[in-house]
């Protein structure tokens, strides 16, 4: 099992939040920096960043996340410990939004790394939507399925200084283009000499050979 470890975006999270504590207001009033929460916006997060998202939501719920990255595909397990609890109750994974509904796979994938953690309940956050069979499939597997839809309800029920700085942490540098898996840098968009089909490649190569399609930001 890998080791698990504190998510460093949320120290992050945190000094932006004590920013805001001190100051008593986050942003201009006459100009925001920061857009604000929508189902368009959440599409648009790279994959990494949603995932930093989710990790800190979670934290801010009340839970103690750690992350634990667990294959070249950059997909990490977050172990959520509900507070005073020493052992996690709730793995959660998160989907970015890829131009489609959420298939059964994912799920599938998300119940074998409960079983290997010895983890009872499942949690798999999309910016997207889900198909029905993956919700069928989720229901019998102690799976709960959050789209995007119940993901910006989560933020909502957040206070709102809390919930608006995690919208400035979204949404600071490059959200956009999507981080190699990797090699942990922004990749850089390229275009098939054969087809003409954009996506997305790591600006290491031909060192890391790592590919994303280009619907993976909208």
């Amino acid at each position: 099992m890998p080791e698990t470890k504190r998510n460093p975006v949320l120290r992050m999270v945190a000094t932006a939040l004590a920013v805001i504590k001190r100051t008593g207001s986050p942003v201009s009033r006459a100009k925001p920096v920061a857009p604000a929460w929508s189902t368009q916006l959440l599409k648009q997060l790279e994959w990494r960043r949603f995932e930093e998202l989710c990790a800190a939501c979670f934290e801010m719920e009340g839970y103690a996340a750690r992350i634990a990255r667990t294959g070249a595909d950059g997909v990490v397990d977050i172990h959520l410990c509900a507070a005073g609890a020493d052992k996690p109750s709730i793995l959660a994974q998160c989907k970015a939004w890829d131009a489609y509904r959420v298939g059964i796979e994912p799920v599938r994938r998300l119940r074998v790394a409960m079983t290997a953690s010895r983890i009872g309940e499942g949690m798999l956050v999309s910016s997207g939507r889900f198909t029905p069979e993956a919700a069928d499939y989720a229901g019998k597997n102690s799976i709960r399925l959050v789209d995007g839809t119940a993901f910006l309800a989560r933020l909502a029920a957040l206070p709102p200084e809390k919930s608006l700085s995690l919208l400035k942490f979204a949404t600071q540098g490059d959200y956009l283009t999507p981080t190699c898996p990797s090699c942990s840098v922004k990749m850089v968009s390229r275009k098939s000499t054969r087809q003409g089909r954009k996506f997305w490649g790591c600006r290491n190569y031909p060192q890391c050979k790592q590919t994303l399609p280009a619907v993976m930001t909208p």
